[in-house]
C-alpha cells in the first residue's frame, strides 16, 4: 500500500482541503503516470464500466508506486472476491458501486479488512510483497485501507443517515447519473430535483464528519462543486477529458465537432 500517499490524502480531507483526482478507463498505464506526474491526489481505476481487466489494473497500480497519488479501484459490484483481489494486487482502497443499505456497506468494509474485524483472506500477492511481508502488510492495511461507497440510487438517499453510521467509512462518492436514473430520469446527469437532493445528502454526510466526492463536468463545475463543499473531486474521466480537449481544439481552428454514438463523421 502507498501509506505516505494515503496519509497525505487523509490529512488534506481532515483539514477540509479539496483533493483532486482522475477516473481512469483507458488500459494504458501512461494515463496514471500522467496523473502522478501532475501531482494528482488520487486516481480511480474503473472496472465497473468498460474493458479494463486485472492485468490492466495492476499496470495502473504499478504506475503510481512510490508517488503521492492514491490508487483506488472501482470494483464491478459489491463482491467479496473482487474487493479482495483489488487489494491483493496493491490498490490502496476500493470504490464500491450501488451501495444502498447499511448492511451492504458493512459487508463492503468487512471484505476490505482481515479477521477478526473482517473477512478478507490473506494472499501471497503484491500487497504482501508476495508473502514476504505478511505482518507488516496486515498492520498497514488495517490502519489505512479506504472503502468508498457510491451513493447512486434513491434508496441509498433514503438510507443516508444509517449509512453514515457504518464504522470504517470516512468518504462517500456520489453518482448523479445513476441517481437520476433511479429517480426516473435515465440519461440525465442531474434530472429534475436531483441536484438539490444530492446537496442535501452531502450536508447530511458532512454533519457526520465525513467527506463527499463527485465528478466534475467542466472547470467551472469543479469550482462550483468546491464551493458547495465537495472535497474529493474528480477532474473527469480520461476519455471525457480527451474528447473535451480535442473538441475545444477543433472549435478553436474553426472545425467544431460533436461526437456521435454512431461514430460516423460529421458534415463540414
Amino acid at each position: 500500500m502507498n501509506i505516505a500517499a494515503l496519509r497525505k490524502l487523509r490529512c488534506r480531507l481532515a483539514a477540509n482541503q479539496v483533493t483532486h483526482g482522475l477516473w481512469v478507463t483507458f488500459d494504458s498505464a501512461s494515463v496514471t503516470e500522467i496523473a502522478v506526474g501532475l501531482g494528482l491526489d488520487f486516481v480511480v481505476i474503473d472496472t465497473e464500466h468498460g474493458h479494463l481487466d486485472w492485468g490492466d489494473v495492476v499496470h495502473h497500480i504499478r504506475a503510481a508506486v512510490r508517488s503521492d497519488t492514491v490508487t483506488l479501484v472501482r470494483v464491478t459490484e459489491l463482491n467479496t472476491g473482487h474487493i479482495k483481489r483489488a487489494l491483493d494486487i496493491g490498490a490502496d482502497g476500493v470504490v464500491v458501486p450501488w451501495v444502498e443499505t447499511p448492511e451492504q456497506l458493512a459487508h463492503a468494509v468487512a471484505c476490505a479488512h482481515y479477521p477478526p474485524r473482517g473477512i478478507r483472506g490473506i494472499g501471497g500477492e503484491r500487497a504482501t510483497c508476495w508473502g514476504r511481508a505478511l505482518p507488516e502488510h496486515v498492520r498497514e492495511a488495517e490502519e489505512n485501507v479506504l472503502v468508498v461507497p457510491i451513493i447512486e440510487t434513491v434508496q441509498a438517499g433514503r438510507n443516508i443517515e444509517s449509512l453514515c453510521q457504518v464504522p470504517g467509512v470516512e468518504l462517500f462518492q456520489f453518482g448523479p447519473a445513476d441517481y437520476s436514473s433511479t429517480a426516473g430520469f435515465a440519461g440525465q446527469w442531474e434530472g429534475p430535483g436531483v441536484a438539490s437532493e444530492l446537496l442535501r445528502l452531502k450536508d447530511v454526510i458532512r454533519r457526520h464528519g465525513k467527506q463527499v466526492g463527485v465528478l466534475g463536468t467542466s472547470p467551472e463545475n469543479l469550482r462550483e462543486r468546491e464551493a458547495q463543499g465537495f472535497r474529493f473531486l474528480g477532474l473527469g474521466m480520461d476519455a471525457g477529458l480527451l474528447i473535451r480537449a480535442v473538441s475545444d481544439s477543433l472549435t478553436a481552428v474553426g472545425r467544431p465537432r460533436r461526437l456521435q454514438t454512431s461514430f460516423l463523421p460529421g458534415e463540414g
